[in-house]
């Protein structure tokens, strides 16, 4: 194999990347990544040979029949990326559907003619579809600080384009009559509201709780992994799921299950949820919902940011302290008016001493 003048393999060259740090790129016919490791060691070298296929074989996600130096050609170096190949499954399966839905009609662009006004006017026309522009904006941000990264392009285009002000909290927070409505039509012992005490009474993720059974459970608690962040976490059980769980069947490798007896797939546990909280007449709640109610209940018990990020496993300080901020608000106001009747009943018994005293000195 020839090496090249820096003692590298053939199409490798040593790259410093916008942090500083000396990477090993390679780089042949418009497709680019970067190579970890001790360059011509066993590990380097399989990812060498890594690289080679995806420029050389026509089946390999789509390399052979992009142009070079396109958005086509980034995004295939950028799905073979450690930065992409990192993310949790669930992250890649999002980002991947929202860039190849923009490759369809921007793949064949140059990347180097991507402005800011061409990212600007992208997001602009998608008024009607604010959370959806922001996600391809936050994705398109990735992308082309991988682009940056790669020596593709020099600046991020999409860095200081302005996102869709959001008009709303997201997914709908259920109300405690609405638990108390979906409860009254799933009674314990139904799968529906098994999937309901687990969502509410450990607050985690749809991804999360599929995977939940009887082998996560630690004494009185169960043990998480999150699916998304990798986070552990060990959550107390609440008394209600604890008496929902004594029903469920010890048979099985997940606590939820399909009527096949099967564990849910993500997708058609999202649509068989939806059919219960329509029996239920809750139309407008979801499974994601539950997860807000739990970090809820939480904050208008008193717990602190960081006593509900021990059994959300959030991550971002900012959405837990709008949960304890929405808590407090509540108990200062109520605080206040208590106050202020308390002054209105003292100052009433005042006056009206007041009066008695001059009433009797006539």
């Amino acid at each position: 194999m020839l090496r090249t003048k820096s003692g590298l393999p053939r199409h490798c060259s040593w790259n410093i990347d916008r942090h500083g740090k000396r990477r090993c790129r390679f780089r042949r016919n418009g497709f680019t990544t970067y190579l970890t490791g001790t360059p011509w060691s066993e590990d380097f070298m399989r990812q060498y040979a890594a690289a080679l296929d995806g420029v050389t074989q026509p089946g390999n996600i789509g390399a052979a029949r992009t142009k070079p130096g396109s958005f086509d050609a980034l995004c295939v170096s950028y799905f073979r990326s450690p930065e992409f190949l990192g993310l949790a499954e669930s992250t890649q399966r999002q980002r991947r559907n929202t860039l190849e839905n923009f490759r369809a009609e921007h793949g064949g662009k140059p990347l180097r003619g991507l402005s800011r006004a061409h990212i600007s006017a992208i997001i602009g026309a998608k008024a009607d579809a604010p959370e959806g522009a922001n996600f391809l904006l936050k994705v398109l941000r990735a992308v082309l600080n991988f682009a940056v990264d790669q020596g593709l392009i020099e600046n991020n285009p999409a860095t200081n384009v302005k996102k869709y002000k959001s008009k709303g909290d997201g997914h709908h927070s259920w109300s405690e009559a609405e638990i108390a409505a979906f409860e009254a039509t799933h009674p314990v012992g139904s799968r529906a509201r098994l999937a309901l005490a687990l969502g509410l009474y450990t607050g985690q993720r749809k991804s999360d709780v599929l995977r939940m059974g009887w082998q996560h459970i630690e004494g009185d608690s169960i043990d998480v992994r999150q699916q998304k962040t990798g986070t552990p976490l060990l959550i107390p059980m609440h008394p209600n799921l604890v008496a929902v769980l004594a029903s469920v069947s010890k048979t099985n490798l997940t606590f939820l299950v399909t009527s096949f007896g099967a564990p849910f797939d993500p997708n058609g546990f999202g649509n068989w949820f939806r059919t219960q909280c329509d029996a239920a007449g809750l139309p407008h709640c979801s499974f994601h919902g539950l997860r807000k109610a739990a970090a809820t209940r939480l904050a208008n018990a008193g717990c602190t940011v960081e006593q509900i990020k021990a059994i959300t496993g959030h991550a971002d300080l900012k959405e837990v302290a709008r949960y304890t901020k929405a808590a407090d608000q509540k108990r200062l106001a109520r605080q206040a008016i208590n106050m202020q009747i308390k002054t209105e009943g003292e100052q009433s018994l005042s006056n009206l001493t007041i009066r008695l005293d001059k009433t009797t000195s006539k």
